[in-house]
């Protein structure tokens, strides 16, 4: 049992134990974290069930991913005016009740009103848990904080490709939402007696205007990097949205600068170390995730694997993710970021370079092995610098940081596999046009080089770690 003058404290002045508050986090978070990429093996059987096409499937991942994308800002805003224990319960009950359409859904236009549904809380509790696991934790434990973040952000989309596959081999796709549901109930069940207020509200002034830039300037650049994936980079609607996006953005920027109470404080850019953190974790991130897409790909199609084993190739590297995503946490409330970011950055490279080289041969335990060593590197990297990042902000703008740092890496997320997708995709139309023998070929050679551009980013995340500094100042953004 914690003593008493290490236990946190509620808005009340009462404390309680940290172990049950950060449990009910936990547990919400995997919940939704684990849905952006539950599908992602599951789409042929709904394509053949629900007799869609396979850009309507799509879209029950990019809607997900748009909208969670769309009501990540506004968490800084909600967290000041609503308390967090009823926000907590709001986006739990959002994401039961989307998840309990989805499941129910015999129809595509239900199944994809249940996905934004289940969107709308995911977007609200993940960076909610952030914040929350911050300010719970002393500012000399919030690396062994963030580590326990990392394990539910980068342990969840990383496993649900191997549950997915072992539940549409077996089951109903169904049953994906049906396995969720009761765990939902049972952590809101826990969330009644553990979850408790520790943010004082200071109610800003809403700013419907900013609410709006905010939500169409996001929503307009996620849908067209979404869609660059499949129409490409050079298509009208790809080139619309995304311009119109970042106008919009521009224009939403440069009203937060001119408010006296802005939605989303962008003072926290004022922070070098908050700034380059965040640009390396959201590069890295975007790594992962198209990692994530691409090795599916390149086992189900090279080598004639079932969903369920690429699940499982993919799994030894989330369980390795998982179990140094805390440690590395703890490695940095001793030593600081920038030794424990400089071996996680080598090993992630070193690891990634052989995946430019892949062949039909390539042994799976080779696979599997790497794979592994590139999550190892990327536990010593994410939380290390997301944590270094956030600990250089007051306690004030912790929220604001939370929401900027998990919208930005939301849209390096849709990013990264939009680049290696398309990467790989005008590769092999490249090499299809002028080659005439294996069409395993082509392909091949499309997922060596979306792996080169993985590589290229990777590196230049490296270049960056050099200029962050250590120890981290925590009074920096208010010199």
């Amino acid at each position: 049992m914690e003593k008493t003058q290490t236990q946190p404290v509620d808005i009340n002045g009462n404390h309680f134990k940290r172990a049950g508050f950060v449990l009910v986090l936990m547990v919400g978070t995997f919940l939704t974290i684990i849905n952006q990429t539950l599908l992602v093996t599951a789409l042929p059987k709904i394509m053949l069930d629900l007799d869609i096409s396979a850009i309507n499937a799509q879209w029950l991942i990019t809607a997900f991913m748009l909208i969670s994308g769309i009501m990540i800002p506004t968490s800084a805003f909600l967290l000041n005016t609503i308390s967090n224990r009823k926000l907590f319960f709001a986006a739990m009950v959002s994401f039961a009740i989307g998840t309990v359409i989805c499941a129910l859904s015999t129809t595509y236009n239900t199944l994809l009103l249940g996905r934004i549904i289940q969107a709308i809380g995911s977007g609200l509790i993940i960076p909610l848990m952030q914040t929350l696991m911050f300010l719970v934790y002393p500012v000399e434990r919030r690396g062994e904080a963030m580590g326990l973040v990392g394990v539910v952000i980068a342990f969840s989309p990383a496993i649900a490709p191997t549950v997915s596959g072992w539940i549409v081999d077996y089951f109903n796709w169904r049953y994906l939402f049906y396995i969720i549901l009761p765990i939902v109930v049972v952590n809101m069940l826990l969330a009644f007696f553990y979850m408790r207020n520790i943010i004082n509200l200071t109610k800003p002034k809403i700013d419907f205007f900013s609410i709006l830039l905010s939500s169409f300037g996001l929503g307009s650049l996620l849908y067209g990097i979404s869609v660059a994936g499949n129409i490409g980079w050079q298509n009208k609607i790809t080139c619309f949205s995304c311009v119109t996006g970042i106008v919009i953005i521009i224009l939403f920027s440069r009203r937060q600068f001119k408010l006296s109470q802005p939605f989303l404080e962008l003072r926290v850019f004022k922070s070098r170390t908050f700034t380059l953190s965040t640009i390396i974790v959201a590069i890295i991130f975007m790594t992962m995730i198209g990692s994530e897409i691409l090795l599916p790909i390149y086992t189900q199609s090279i080598k004639d694997f079932s969903a369920l084993q690429s699940g499982l190739i993919l799994l030894p590297g989330a369980i390795v993710l998982g179990i140094i995503s805390p440690i590395s946490g703890k490695l940095f409330d001793m030593y600081g970021v920038r030794k424990i970011s400089m071996i996680g950055m080598f090993i992630l490279a070193a690891a990634t370079f052989p995946f430019l080289f892949l062949t039909k041969d390539t042994a799976t335990w080779w696979i599997v092995c790497l794979y592994s060593i590139r999550m190892l590197g990327m536990g010593f990297v994410m939380m290390p610098l997301a944590t270094a990042g956030i600990n250089a902000l007051s306690n004030d703008l912790i929220s604001h940081g939370s929401a900027i740092n998990n919208t930005i890496r939301q849209v390096f997320a849709s990013l990264g596999s939009a680049v290696m997708v398309g990467v790989m995709s005008a590769t092999i139309t490249a090499y299809s046009n002028n080659y005439e023998g294996s069409p395993l070929l082509p392909m091949l050679k499309g997922l060596n080089n979306a792996f080169m551009s993985a590589f290229i980013l990777i590196s230049i995340a490296f270049i960056l770690c050099l200029f962050i500094k250590s120890p981290i100042n925590i009074k920096e953004l208010n010199k």
